[in-house]
């Protein structure tokens, strides 16, 4: 996965979690893909990191 296919994948993160928490602000869901995001940010591996972003983001928000 290339950096333009990974962050055009984490932008449908981001609109997937916006419309699961409607009562969230966007800001807020981006800042918490982003932290996640930052977190896997130096694997090599790239094809899974919006998917385990997703998971980890959604997990953070429910709470």
């Amino acid at each position: 996965m290339g950096v333009s296919e990974e962050l055009r994948a984490l932008g449908d993160v981001v609109d997937r979690l916006a419309a699961k928490f409607p009562a969230l602000s966007r800001e807020h869901i981006e800042d918490v893909v982003q932290q996640e995001h930052s977190l896997l940010d130096t694997g090599r591996v790239r094809a899974f990191i919006p998917v385990l972003v997703e998971h980890a983001a959604k997990d953070r928000l429910s709470r």
